[in-house]
């Protein structure tokens, strides 16, 4: 009687083994490697089954269903916690196009990733994945920043100030600031602090004082950050809207407001005004189209650059700046 008890206890994990790891339990295939009925493999799946709705939340809500194309049983999530195999791999493609994080971070939250999705859809999903992990190219910094940024994130939750040293790259200088954090944001491979300097001495360097817009930092390139005890206090109608200000700013260059308007001579206005959210066409005929757009600063000049002749007589006008 021991000897059956282990052996059903076996035969059990290996189903549930077999299972979890995306694969289809077949009744009669399995009944005929372990030696047994068909019947007792339905008992061993209701068990598992009950298994499972007894510990849905530390399995993540999942039930073994049958799968007429498949002709066996699987798991499937009773809830949509999980990706399926299609989400999971855009997610992981968008994350390895950003080459944000070192090869060791990405690796492993991809990994994560996967193992949130699907079982059934894992083993495909890696497949697909492999020779791009295998070549990815990490950014030059090599800095492991996630802990920085998480810091930065509870100083934003509980609105406390941030004191820094930070490493500028227009000279090389490590220079401190007070920072009132407005939001983490990604770009071109980078993370980044956008915040209001608090330093009075450095506001006065300003080409606006008490401008209202905020300083970007890259979140690699700040060597230290405490967490003030001091908080700050910013109304609900005047909070910083970083959906907002994304619209408006190209590769992370700060600056003035101003209006950019352009004439684009090229097949693809739709690349323009993705690239632009808040482009609007002015004027159009045929391939020529006259378009403007809010933009913060000079980053906007090396986008205009990038497109060599497709883009002409280029024009800019200074917006009245109103603090968000």
């Amino acid at each position: 009687m021991k000897m059956e008890a282990t052996e059903k206890l076996e035969r059990v994990l290996d189903i549930y083994t077999k299972l979890r790891g995306g694969g289809t339990v077949n009744k009669a295939a399995e009944a005929e490697r372990y030696g047994v009925s068909a019947r007792s493999v339905q008992r061993d799946i209701d068990e598992i089954r009950g298994y499972l709705a007894n510990n849905a939340e530390n399995n993540g809500y999942l039930d073994v269903v049958y799968d007429a194309g498949e002709k066996g049983f699987r798991l499937q999530s009773k809830t949509k916690l999980n990706f399926d195999g299609a989400e999971t791999l855009a997610i992981a493609k968008i994350l390895l196009d950003s080459r944000a994080l070192s090869k060791t971070a990405m690796a492993e939250i991809i990994d994560k990733i996967i193992d949130s999705c699907y079982p059934k859809d894992r083993a495909t999903v890696k497949d697909m994945l492999k020779n791009e992990i295998y070549h990815y190219a990490e950014p030059r910094h090599g800095d492991e920043f996630m802990s920085k940024m998480w810091d930065i994130a509870k100083a934003l939750k509980d609105k406390c100030y941030l004191d820094i040293k930070y490493l500028r790259p227009k000279d090389g200088k490590i220079v401190k600031r007070r920072l009132l954090p407005a939001a983490i944001m990604f770009s071109e491979y980078y993370f980044y602090l956008t915040a209001f300097i608090q330093d009075k001495k450095v506001q006065e360097t300003f080409d606006v004082i008490n401008d209202a817009f905020p300083t970007i930092y890259r979140i690699d390139r700040i060597l230290s950050l405490k967490i003030s005890k001091e908080k700050y206090s910013v109304p609900y109608k005047d909070r910083f809207q970083e959906g907002e200000f994304r619209k408006r700013v190209q590769f992370m260059y700060g600056g003035k407001l101003q209006k950019v308007r352009f004439t684009y001579t090229g097949d693809y206005i739709d690349a323009v005004l993705d690239r632009l959210p808040t482009a609007k066409i002015l004027q159009q005929e045929g391939k020529r189209s006259v378009v403007q757009a809010e933009v913060f600063g000079k980053g906007i000049e090396m986008w205009l650059r990038s497109q060599g002749d497709l883009i002409s007589d280029v024009q800019y006008e200074l917006c009245t700046a109103k603090k968000n």
